[in-house]
């Protein structure tokens, strides 16, 4: 199969920003706040059938925040895992004000810096948010990008192909029996700071077997309803029956069925239920985090100096050997301003090979090359898009 383009993949975030964002003022009350998110959500989920359309972002993408503003100015956010947090403490949702319980300050990406995926991603791994709000110079909303809207925007089909969703699942998951209630759901997402739970049930053969799932976004809608949470069991508001990956599945399989159900996360099983984990947007988008790619590329060299010892033959699979190399893009001193990084180059070139005998290039001295630019945190942006295209280039050799 052969590979896209360099940087093909990597997408245009100004696609990605949503333009017209949720928002409230700071004496709205908390249950109009809720009410707003749960109507939004409902609402784009029936603008549209089958997966969602990449030319039609913002009508596919599902509100998950509101923003608390005054002249345009961010004051505070409000999201789906904050209404989780303030259910599980059994607030009166009718008596308190959205300013009194919204997270602040927020972080946000002036618009001049919306050039690169990795600046964005870098801002999510750092502060350990799913929502960047998009400012202009006057410190003015613009918009704002979440994990959703970059996962629908992304490409990168070659990438996903070839990795399974045992590379980035997580076997912590959060379960609960079907007598639970909501309320209980929401104190467990709330102490473990996870976005859903796991309801199981026992098969005959004492086996704990996956039957339901409860997200954030389910405890909003049910808080927009006002349903009593303390009396209403999981069994009667999971959504079910699931949907099941298997850890050998590929992530481009996971990718397409999040788009697919419109869903933030699946559920994966094996050893007949035994096994049970979690894909989440948040793991399909580590796939592009440069440390988590450092550890593919480790994977790789293994690979490759296998194949060294055997007669020249094509390294399998063809595609995903650029596509694994160009996520390592992003260096390490990601700055929020990421349009002032130089472009100019310097003595910190990438080795070429220049001190070795003339032949063809060895893996050992691409893996050196990678190693270089992973490890330069020096580099600016520009500096480590044109070193890695010296690799890209070096690899076709072979």
């Amino acid at each position: 199969m052969p590979y896209e383009k360099p940087l093909a993949w990597v997408p245009n975030l100004e696609d990605a920003i949503q333009r017209h964002p949720l928002t409230v003022q700071p004496e709205t009350s908390l249950l109009e706040a809720i009410a707003l998110i749960s109507q939004a959500h409902h609402h784009t989920c029936l603008l549209a059938e089958g997966p969602a359309s990449l030319n039609g972002l913002g009508k596919a993408v599902r509100a998950s925040c509101v923003l608390v503003t005054q002249e345009n100015v961010i004051l505070g956010i409000l999201t789906e895992r904050d209404v989780v947090r303030l259910t599980a403490q059994a607030l009166d949702l009718q008596t308190v004000k959205v300013s009194d319980v919204m997270v602040h300050p927020v972080v946000t990406l002036p618009e001049r810096s919306v050039q690169d995926i990795f600046a964005v991603l870098f801002l999510f791994r750092r502060y350990r948010i799913r929502h960047v709000p998009i400012v202009n110079e006057q410190d003015h909303l613009v918009g704002v990008i979440s994990h959703e809207s970059v996962r629908q925007v992304l490409r990168p089909a070659n990438l996903l192909r070839f990795r399974r969703v045992s590379d980035v699942m997580t076997v912590d998951v959060i379960q609960a029996p079907l007598t639970a209630t909501v309320l209980h759901l929401a104190q467990l997402m709330a102490t473990h700071r996870v976005s859903c739970v796991v309801i199981t049930q026992l098969d005959g053969e004492e086996n704990e077997q996956p039957v339901g799932i409860v997200t954030e976004r389910d405890i909003v809608q049910f808080q927009a309803l006002q349903l009593d949470l303390g009396k209403t069991a999981a069994q009667q508001v999971m959504s079910s029956p699931l949907f099941l990956l298997s850890p050998q599945d590929s992530l481009w399989t996971a990718h397409q069925e999040m788009q697919k159900r419109r869903v933030g996360r699946l559920v994966v099983s094996w050893n007949w239920g035994k096994g049970l984990g979690l894909v989440t947007q948040t793991s399909l988008l580590r796939v592009f985090d440069p440390m988590e790619m450092y550890g593919v590329i480790e994977n790789l060299q293994q690979t490759l100096q296998q194949l060294e010892v055997k007669p020249p033959e094509p390294l399998p699979p063809t595609g995903a050997l650029p596509l694994a190399l160009q996520s390592t893009l992003a260096p390490q001193n990601t700055t929020f301003d990421s349009a002032s990084a130089t472009s100019n180059t310097d003595a910190r070139s990438q080795p070429t090979g220049s001190d070795r005998e003339e032949g063809p290039p060895s893996i050992a001295d691409i893996y050196t090359m990678v190693k270089t630019i992973v490890h330069d945190r020096e580099l600016s942006l520009e500096q480590v898009r044109s070193q890695l295209q010296s690799v890209l280039n070096t690899l076709e050799q072979l």
